[in-house]
C-alpha cells in the first residue's frame, strides 16, 4: 500500500448510517502515515459524535465556515490550503447536488471552492435516490470537472432495499486512492535525484562539506514516489529517511556521486540536481590523521570537481535536466546564468541567505526558471514546494 507519509487528508463527513464508517477511514489513513482533519455537516452529527471523530484522528473537528480560531477567520481558505487530498464519505445525494451547484452556504462547499486538492466521493445513499435523473445528471457533471467518485457499491441497504447506494468498505475506498495516486502525472517516468552535501575528505578523520541537511531533495524524492515516477536518490550524508520505495544510493564524495548518477542516468528520464556538490577536494589526501602539533599552520590545495549537473546535461541531453541554485545575492539574475551555461530545461534557485527557508529549515520558497518563464513559489513546507515543482515538470515533459 502507498505509504501516505506527509499528506494532508481532509475527511467530509455528510448525513447518512453509514457515517460511522468514517472512524475507521481515519485510522487507515492514520496507519499509513497520513494526517487527517473532519469536516462536518451538521446532519452528520446526528449519526456519529464529533467527539468520536476527534477523538480518532486526534485533530479538532471543523463544522463553521467562519472559523474565530483561524487567521483572519477565515478557516476555509486554511483548511482548503492544508488538504492535499479531500475525500467526502458518506457523501450523500444533498451534498453532491451542493456541489455540483457551487454552492458554499456551509463549510464542506466552501471547502470545494476553494481548493486545489484532488477531490474524491464516496456516495451512500438509498439505491432510488442514486438512481434518480437528477443525481445521475450531477455525478455525470462533478466527473466532467474531474471528481473521482469511489462507488457506490452493491447490496443490501438500511431500508431493506437492495442495489446501488452503499458506502464503499474503508479498505477498498483507501485502496481505490492508491492505485489512482500511483498512476499521477509521472508514472511510467524514472527520475534520478541528488540531494544533500558531498564530504571531500582532508585526512581520515576531517572533511570539507556545507550546510546542506537534504530535507528539499528528500521532499522532491518522496512527492515523486506519491506521483507515480520509479526514483533514484543519490544521497550525501545526511540525517534523514528515504520512503521504502525510493532506490537509495548513499555516497560521501562528489567523485562518488558522479559515479552513481552515471549509472542512474543510463534508465532516467529526468534529473534534478538538488545536492550541494562541493566545488572543491583536497589536491592530496593524508592517509594518517594530520597532527596539529607537526604544524605552525596548515596550507591546503584545492583542485575542481567534477560539474555533476554540467556532466549529465553534456552526456544526457534526452533527459529533462533541472538544477538548483543556492544564491545569496542576484538570487534570479545567477540562476539564469546558469541555466544557460549548463543548457538546462528549468533551474530552480532560492535565497539562503534567508534563514527562514535557507540550508536546514523546513520551509522554502523558490522560483522556478526555464528559458520562457519565471514562477515564484511563495513560502511554504517544503513537501508541498517540491509538489509544486513535480507538477510544473510533469507538465512541461507532456506539452
Amino acid at each position: 500500500m502507498l505509504n501516505f507519509s506527509n499528506t494532508n487528508i481532509l475527511l467530509g463527513v455528510t448525513g447518512g448510517i453509514a457515517a460511522y464508517k468514517s472512524a475507521e477511514i481515519i485510522r487507515l489513513f492514520k496507519k499509513e502515515g497520513a494526517s487527517v482533519r473532519v469536516v462536518m455537516t451538521e446532519s452528520a452529527k446526528e449519526f456519529i459524535t464529533p467527539l468520536t471523530l476527534q477523538a480518532v484522528s486526534g485533530n479538532e473537528i471543523h463544522d463553521s465556515l467562519l472559523d474565530v480560531n483561524a487567521e483572519s477567520a477565515m478557516g476555509h481558505i486554511e483548511l482548503a490550503k492544508w488538504a492535499d487530498i479531500i475525500l467526502i464519505a458518506p457523501c450523500t445525494a444533498e451534498t453532491i447536488a451542493k456541489i455540483t451547484h457551487g454552492r458554499a452556504d456551509d463549510l464542506m462547499g466552501a471547502l470545494i471552492l476553494a481548493s486545489e486538492a484532488d477531490v474524491y466521493i464516496a456516495p451512500a445513499m438509498n439505491m432510488s435516490m442514486w438512481l434518480d435523473a437528477s443525481t445521475q445528471d450531477n455525478y455525470k457533471i462533478l466527473e466532467k470537472r474531474g471528481i473521482t467518485f469511489i462507488g457506490p457499491a452493491q447490496g443490501e441497504q438500511a431500508c431493506g432495499d437492495i442495489g446501488p447506494g452503499r458506502l464503499e468498505e474503508p479498505e477498498k475506498i483507501i485502496e481505490f486512492i492508491t492505485k489512482l495516486a500511483n498512476k499521477g502525472p509521472l508514472s511510467g517516468k524514472t527520475i534520478t535525484i541528488t540531494a544533500g552535501p558531498t564530504r571531500e575528505q582532508i585526512d581520515p578523520v576531517r572533511f570539507i562539506s556545507n550546510n546542506s541537511s537534504g530535507k528539499m531533495g528528500y521532499s522532491i524524492a518522496e512527492a515523486a514516489i506519491k506521483y507515480g515516477a520509479q526514483v533514484n536518490l543519490v544521497t550525501g550524508p545526511v540525517s534523514l529517511d528515504a520512503d521504502k520505495s525510493i532506490n537509495l544510493h548513499k555516497i560521501n564524495s562528489a567523485s562518488e556521486m558522479l559515479d552513481e548518477v552515471i549509472k542512474c542516468m543510463k534508465s532516467s528520464d529526468i534529473f534534478i540536481g538538488c545536492a550541494a556538490v562541493s566545488d572543491y577536494k583536497p589536491s592530496d589526501y593524508s592517509i594518517k590523521k594530520i597532527k596539529k602539533e607537526d604544524n605552525s599552520s596548515l596550507d591546503i590545495e584545492l583542485e575542481k570537481n567534477e560539474d555533476i549537473l554540467k556532466y549529465v546535461s553534456d552526456n544526457f541531453s534526452e533527459s529533462y535536466i533541472v538544477g538548483f541554485a543556492a544564491e545569496t545575492s542576484d538570487v534570479i539574475e545567477n540562476a539564469k546564468k546558469k541555466l544557460l551555461t549548463k543548457n538546462l530545461d528549468m533551474i530552480i534557485s532560492n535565497d539562503i541567505s534567508d534563514k527562514s527557508i535557507g540550508f536546514d529549515a523546513d520551509e522554502n520558497e523558490v522560483n522556478v526558471i526555464t528559458k520562457d518563464e519565471t514562477l515564484l513559489l511563495k513560502k511554504d513546507k517544503k513537501i508541498r514546494i517540491a509538489r509544486q515543482i513535480l507538477k510544473i515538470i510533469s507538465a512541461n515533459i507532456n506539452k
